[in-house]
């Protein structure tokens, strides 16, 4: 714990002196000494190549379902650098707005677990243990909802609860918090890869709309603080985007584990189902209560719980 502790100490040093070492390097002044047009157009091209690369390597092992189940990951974590865009604006919100964003963050979670992961992880169960299917993902949940408790217990980070206070209040405080964003995204990204993985495009569609609209107040509630302490407003959110860029990562092992070994799929689809519930009622639902009982988040849920159950209806 005491190496990890200095590890997350050292985190925003070891971050800015990275960056220093970049622009200290002769290719990047070299580009940088470019005409801006000449500059982006390397920029654009070497990231379109790598692209290029990645998704055609992985159409090529794995097929189609894969890389578009790699790219909707990428898209979900993209969200949060959305959600951040607030921060170049404002330095602060009021806390029912916030409250809110995150409880209809929370409806459309508990919808998505429900209709994407649960009842087609059933499903797919029963179709290869006939009649256990239901035990196979309720083992999965209670695994997925263990392995996020033993991170949440390994890794020192600040709980969403923390974030509407004045305890973040401290360059490193705000990096645990960073931290606890991405421990979480991980799974949430393993939950689109595992669905688009069960050939059900539709099952991963919804998944990665609902994970997409989850991230959005997260985004937000990592940039803020940083703004708050004096960083610059673009580095803000884009290290709010980067903590969403984790996602991808668990969305390209939960595709390529369950496309590579089908029989686990409903174990894998129940292990994402309870790792999301984990992160809803260990991190998201008490924050919107933290200053008491909020009705807006109340109702917010609600309404983001039916509107994604509206939308797997619509898509099925």
């Amino acid at each position: 714990m005491t190496f990890i502790a200095n590890i997350i100490n050292k985190t925003p040093h070891y971050v800015e002196s990275q960056l220093e070492r970049l622009k200290a390097t002769e290719y990047y002044q070299k580009l940088m000494d470019l005409p801006p047009l000449k500059r982006w157009a390397i920029v654009v091209g070497l990231f379109l190549a790598s692209q290029l690369l990645v998704f055609g390597s992985l159409y090529l092992i794995f097929g189609k379902i894969v890389v578009i189940g790699f790219f909707a990951s990428i898209l979900a974590g993209l969200a949060t650098g959305v959600g951040a865009l607030p921060a170049l604006f404002f330095k602060n919100i009021s806390n029912n707005l916030f409250n809110s964003m995150l409880g209809a963050a929370a409806g459309v979670m508990l919808a998505a677990t429900a209709f994407s992961l649960l009842v087609p992880g059933i499903d797919f169960g029963n179709a290869i243990w006939p009649g256990k299917g239901i035990y196979v993902v309720s083992f999965g949940m209670l695994i997925g909802a263990a392995f996020l408790h033993y991170a949440d217990k390994q890794l020192p980070h600040i709980h969403f609860d923390s974030i509407s206070d004045t305890q973040l209040n401290s360059l490193k405080k705000v990096w645990l918090f960073v931290i606890a964003i991405t421990i979480h995204n991980f799974p949430e990204g393993m939950s689109v890869g595992v669905s688009f993985g069960s050939g059900e495009m539709k099952n991963g569609v919804v998944l990665a709309i609902a994970i997409a609209l989850q991230n959005i107040p997260e985004g937000l509630a990592v940039a803020l603080p940083l703004v708050g302490l004096g960083y610059n407003k673009w580095r803000a959110v884009g290290i709010a985007t980067l903590s969403g860029l984790v996602e991808p990562v668990g969305g390209l092992l939960g595709i390529t584990m369950v496309t590579a070994f089908q029989p686990i799929l409903p174990l894998a689809m129940g292990f994402a189902a309870g790792a999301m519930l984990f992160v809803i009622s260990e991190e998201i639902i008490p924050e919107t209560h933290s200053n008491g009982r909020s009705r807006y988040a109340t109702f917010a849920l609600m309404l983001g719980f039916i509107i994604m159950m509206v939308l797997d209806n619509m898509l099925g």
